[in-house]
């Protein structure tokens, strides 16, 4: 596939972007309720242990992060990885990529939702879910933050903790709760930790904008690899450091749960003794989930529009507006939030099972990055790489390995995440049926245009030449 062809159709995007813009633009996207929601449940599993999960989910980012640090300054596009797919594997590949990412993130901004509305809840007890779910997805779309201030509430939690933990001002808390609980510091042994690396993968999912942002990127060769760099040592430090003080600061038991209803951040600050304390950090988580629903749409947007421009999605979908924007992808995306979101009226699971769907796909995204970067390193040699990154291939494989694995582990657990495989295969099957109807009807198209414009033959007599 002609790297220069697909670029070229994806052109029309501002390419406006700083580095500090495209940092917090992944940051929104990955610091929301993954961290301040997902934490909950993942320690639900694992205990304190959890923060081996979270190390291990850690390198298969950083799989991540290496292989898009790559590809994404080659080939600067809107379709990011789902242009990588194409190029370097195949055409299904690219298809599949880029309507599973865009699935995965519009379930996992209804899932946001549902999130925001549990938050509501602090402050109006009795409300239902859904309607505050309903309601942050219509104002979604006008919703314009970022994920600074979160960094920097963050940061303020982190150094708080510690100080409390320490002794720094307080009577020290110590690290009884890490390892004097019963069951000690693996409660439930390796199967726990295991399961809650399901939720660290789910947690550092996001960290992949940067590449999606690329076609809109200054000086991609400089911005992209340090902007991937950066995000993913401020995301590891954050989530190790965050949830070391969560589980340090207040038994497990309290702040771990099978079904979340209740961030274990605001938790802690509801055991603080400080006045109001839960009720600022319960603003904090709610911002940080907004945050991301915001960047989330931005994704969904720019994958709608790649699709477009590739002909596999409605050609409207790929127009811009007068400000260099996909304004009817981020309608439509906008309009399937709202039922994703409106799920949280059926079930009380819903946040559970919205964000194992979205992180099947998530996953198989993840998946056929690496499978691509693996193609990608075999076609150029490493003098002609703008960028180069280490630990090829061992890194890659690696990372493969953990994916599959926890793949396997969704669909053998009973609970939960089994329904991201009940839904998730058939969605592939679904999506792949209606890629090769397309790719047919495409083909047949161009096959008749090149008939109704090719030059009638003239006649000409057989014998001609007298033969």
């Amino acid at each position: 596939m002609d790297a220069s062809a697909i670029a070229s159709r994806e052109a029309g995007l501002h390419k406006d972007l700083s580095r500090r813009q495209l940092i917090m633009i992944g940051l929104g996207g990955a610091i929301g309720t993954g961290l301040f929601m997902g934490s909950g449940q993942a320690i639900g599993y694992a205990g304190p242990a959890v923060i081996i999960s979270y190390a291990i989910a850690a390198i298969a980012a950083a799989a991540i992060v290496l292989s898009l640090s790559e590809m994404a300054v080659m080939h600067p596009t809107a379709g990011s990885f789902g242009t990588y797919a194409e190029i370097y594997l195949n055409p299904w590949a690219g298809f599949i990529t880029r309507y599973s990412y865009w699935m995965a993130q519009v379930i996992a901004v209804g899932a946001e939702a549902v999130a925001a509305g549990l938050y509501m809840t602090f402050y109006f007890p009795g409300t239902p879910v859904w309607m505050w779910s309903l309601g942050f997805a219509f104002v979604l779309l006008y919703f314009n933050s970022r994920s600074v201030n979160n960094f920097g509430s963050i940061e303020y939690f982190i150094i708080l903790g510690a100080a409390s933990i320490f002794g720094l001002w307080t009577q020290p808390i110590g690290f009884h709760n890490l390892t004097g609980l019963p069951g000690g510091f693996m409660p439930k042994g390796f199967s726990g930790v295991w399961l809650a690396v399901i939720l660290g993968v789910l947690s550092f999912n996001g960290i992949e904008v940067i590449a999606v942002t690329s076609g809109e990127a200054k000086d991609p060769v400089r911005t992209i690899p340090a902007a991937l760099r950066t995000m993913a040592l401020r995301l590891f430090l954050f989530y190790i450091l965050a949830l070391t003080i969560v589980v340090t600061f207040v038994p497990w038991t309290e702040t771990g749960a099978t079904i979340v209803t209740q961030s274990p951040f605001v938790r802690i600050f509801a055991h603080s003794g400080i006045r109001h304390a839960a009720g600022i950090m319960n603003f904090v988580v709610l911002s940080a989930a907004l945050s991301s629903m915001n960047t989330n749409v931005y994704l969904c947007s720019r994958m709608l529009f790649s699709l477009s421009r590739g002909g596999f999605a409605p050609q409207i979908l790929g127009r811009l507006g007068k400000n260099g924007t996909p304004i009817v992808a981020i309608l439509v995306s906008g309009g399937c939030i709202l039922a994703a979101a409106g799920l949280s009226k059926l079930t009380p699971k819903a946040y559970g099972y919205l964000f194992g769907v979205a992180l099947f796909d998530a996953m198989i995204v993840w998946i056929i990055i690496l499978l691509s970067h693996l193609s990608f390193r075999r076609r150029h040699k490493l003098a002609d790489l703008p960028v180069r990154t280490p630990g090829f291939p061992v890194v890659q494989l690696v990372g493969l390995g953990l994916l599959v694995a926890i793949l396997v582990t969704m669909g053998l657990d009973k609970e939960i995440w089994y329904i991201s495989w009940v839904v998730g295969i058939p969605w592939l099957l679904l999506l792949s049926a209606g890629y090769f109807i397309m790719r047919s009807r495409i083909a047949r198209r161009a096959a008749e245009s090149a008939a109704s414009t090719a030059p009638r033959a003239s006649a000409v007599p057989a014998n001609l030449d007298g033969g």
